[in-house]
């Protein structure tokens, strides 16, 4: 089997091949599916290893004192050769994984061979295909939690054994100094538990990310807005716990922990960083210092950990096997989420560059997993992920009916929200040959307010009323994204037209179920609100760019900005993530001036996974790379778009100016936009002219359904691709 070591004399890291350890009573031996790089203590021990002798020594003074003891027993020599055997050898990398029990050890009867489990232990969760676990340091994976996220259960338990020792209360406030891998969950547990906490870290995406999954205020230690945030909060008299979850040599963090704490808090130190208490500011206030050991009681006792005799929970309430096991269950229920703190995926193969890159920093990243080739496998996963294209099927054709130019196109619309009520019904109502008959809101202020101000005939809370009504002609859908398949799906069988706002669909479960009615009924009368095909500026542009011969390169630069706290963007775990919800606009546009459908798809993100860089490959050649940031300047237009092909040049720039540069064999040929138009238009009146014409006169719809299918795949395998860290294929379904 395949395991990572490191040599901590040369600071060589390396994949060996190593015998596959026994089986040994009461353990269980594991085939690992994921394991967890710690980025503060791992990068820590392989940064020390890469140091000269003397700087091994500054760093680790308490070894010094071991080896001085040493030598004043066993004399220099042999002091010498021991020293250096020890640092002359490879050592394990690791300490927290998920995997699959191969093998069952005697005495033990709580799992099986097949089972998921969570592991523990810097002897014996390491970074290897498979590892003999003791007893105590693993605990079965709930069923519905993905093996990636179990991975975390080690480092989850770190961070709960400290905020045990912190006490906290409901309704208390506490600080987070250090905003990495253990700060992150530490603010997770605390918020879970009714306290408001307030985060404190030099790099601004960490604390963006720890404002998202629940800190009141975060801010950089260094400025005032911590200690602003604090005193807002407390009313003045200071955090109830400070958690220490920093590392390095800086004093710092016990500094502001004295300075932002109330008369009698507590200070707990989780993370490994300098402890020069300031006497007086601590004796005055009276602070409680507790350190947290670890992943709770049963660390370092081999009672515990190696003959498995466990603590009786009348008297030692959360062991670390407890502990482990209560994190995952706050995973499984939701109450904690780990998936905005995974960086990156890597493959096991590539764990030496991986290290690397996170060491030199090309890698910047709060969680890394490795994920194992053999079992991704067995659990649906690839080492080369492929996401399958559904195929278009049609039992029959459902022929709409032509109509006169003097019978209106009656529509109804499901939701009423601010982009129903700003982007598509102005243009509506004011169209000829269109009647607003019906609108459908879950409440019935909402759906009056919408009657009222654009002139529906009725206004309901009954959708089976409106999906009844053989007089009405074509069904808007536009809620809230987790919606839009299922009510997209029952106007198909229906037999209704329906528009239905991006994005069509959440997952692929989704989207296969909207396929399935169009199979089952006939009917694939389907628009998606993909508007930016229809914008009247890039419609100019791409005819002048004309035609061409050779692939293309295309760069769109989508300055999203930050979204509104309380946005429902936000609910990724209901609604999806903020990409999968709009990036089908920036991939169907692409797909349209590339005049293809992609076969591939690569993604990256920064840190919480909302700075994506997503590139398509299509099959000619071309590619279309879509930057969308968060984190830009908000005057900065939100839309950049460049086609290079054949000597050409198309540039659009944020719908309000566009060019075509080409260089021909009299001279440099250019067209410019005449002029700037008096608002932006990215395409919905077109659109919406486009679908009523398909609905009034029977003809195709204005986007073939199988480009819809395409994008929308495209769209979801960015998630993939952001899971698996390698580029997804689209295969076409056969």
């Amino acid at each position: 089997m395949k395991q990572v070591v490191q040599n901590y004399k040369s600071g060589e890291l390396a994949v060996l091949d190593v015998p596959v350890p026994g089986c040994k009573p009461g353990g269980v031996l594991v085939r690992t599916a994921y394991s967890l790089i710690s980025t503060g203590t791992e990068l820590m021990k392989v940064s020390e290893a890469g140091m000269s002798m003397l700087g091994k020594a500054r760093s680790r003074p308490d070894q010094v004192a071991k080896v001085m003891q040493s030598v004043a027993t066993n004399g220099v020599p042999a002091t010498y050769r021991k020293v250096m055997g020890k640092l002359d050898s490879y050592t394990p990398l690791g300490y927290s994984l998920c995997g699959v029990v191969e093998q069952v050890g005697a005495g033990i009867d709580d799992v099986k061979a097949g089972d998921l489990v969570a592991c523990a232990g810097n002897e014996h969760a390491l970074h290897a295909e498979l590892n003999w676990v003791p007893k105590n340091l693993y605990t079965p994976v709930p069923d519905g939690l993905a093996p990636r996220h179990a991975a975390f259960g080690t480092v989850g338990s770190i961070a709960m054994q400290g905020v045990r020792q912190g006490e906290p209360q409901l309704g208390e406030v506490a600080l987070v100094i250090g905003l990495g891998l253990i700060g992150q969950l530490v603010v997770q547990l605390l918020t879970a538990a009714g306290v408001r906490v307030v985060g404190a870290d030099p790099d601004p995406t960490r604390c963006e990310l720890a404002e998202r999954l629940g800190a009141a205020a975060c801010g950089d230690p260094a400025s005032t807005a911590v200690e602003a945030a604090v005193a807002e909060l407390t009313d003045g008299h200071g955090v109830d716990q400070v958690f220490l979850a920093a590392g390095g040599g800086s004093n710092q963090p016990v500094e502001l922990a004295a300075r932002l704490c109330r008369d009698r808090g507590r200070v707990v130190d989780i993370g490994k960083c300098r402890l020069d208490l300031p006497w007086n500011a601590y004796y005055e206030k009276e602070l409680d210092v507790r350190f947290s050991r670890s992943y709770g009681p049963g660390r370092y006792d081999p009672a515990y950990e190696l003959e498995g005799r466990d603590y009786p929970i009348g008297y030692v309430r959360w062991t670390e096997r407890r502990n482990l096991a209560c994190f995952l269950d706050l995973l499984a229920r939701g109450s904690v989420d780990v998936e905005p703190l995974v960086s990156h995926v890597a493959d096991f193969d590539d764990a030496v560059e991986t290290y690397q890159s996170l060491k030199d920093g090309d890698l910047k990243a709060v969680a890394v997993l490795f994920r194992y080739p053999e079992q991704a496998e067995e659990q649906g996963e690839s080492a080369a992920p492929e996401v399958s294209v559904p195929e278009v099927r049609r039992t029959g054709t459902t022929v709409a009916p032509v109509r006169s130019a003097k019978t209106p196109v009656r529509l109804a619309f499901v939701g009423a929200g601010n982009y129903a009520t700003s982007m598509l019904l102005p243009h509506l109502a004011q169209r000829e040959g269109v009647e607003l008959s019906t609108v459908v809101t879950t409440t019935a202020l909402s759906s009056a307010n919408a009657q009222r101000k654009f002139g529906f005939a009725e206004a309901t809370t009954d959708l089976d009323a409106v999906l009844g009504d053989k007089s009405i002609d074509a069904v808007f859908v536009v809620t809230r994204h987790s919606s839009h398949a299922e009510l997209t799906r029952q106007a198909l069988l229906a037999g209704k037209t329906v528009f239905v706002e991006k994005p069509l669909a959440l997952t692929e479960d989704e989207l296969a179920g909207v396929l399935a009615a169009v199979e089952e009924s006939g009917n694939d009368r389907l628009q998606v609100g993909f508007n930016r095909r229809f914008a009247p500026l890039l419609q100019e542009a791409r005819k002048r760019f004309g035609a061409r011969t050779g692939p293309a390169s295309l760069r769109y630069l989508v300055n999203a900005g930050k979204l509104q706290h309380g946005s429902w963007y936000l609910q990724q775990g209901a609604e999806g993530s903020r990409f999968v919800g709009e990036g089908g606009h920036f991939i169907d546009t692409a797909s349209w001036l590339l005049d293809a459908d992609p076969v591939s798809v690569y993604a990256t993100a920064a840190p919480g996974n909302e700075d994506l860089q997503v590139v398509l490959r299509y099959p000619d050649g071309s590619t279309a790379t879509i930057s969308y940031v968060t984190t830009g300047a908000a005057g900065f237009p939100k839309e950049t778009l460049d086609l290079i092909a054949d000597g050409k040049v198309l540039r659009l720039d944020d719908f309000v100016r566009a060019s075509v540069y080409s260089d021909g064999t009299v001279g440099r040929k250019q067209w410019v936009s005449s002029r700037l138009p008096k608002a932006r238009d990215k395409g919905q009146n077109a659109e919406l002219a486009a679908f009523i014409k398909a609905v009034r006169t029977g003809g195709p719809m204005p986007v073939p359904l199988e480009s819809l299918v395409a994008t929308t795949s495209a769209t979801l395998a960015v998630q993939a691709g952001l899971a698996g860290g390698a580029p997804v294929t689209l295969a076409r379904a056969r």
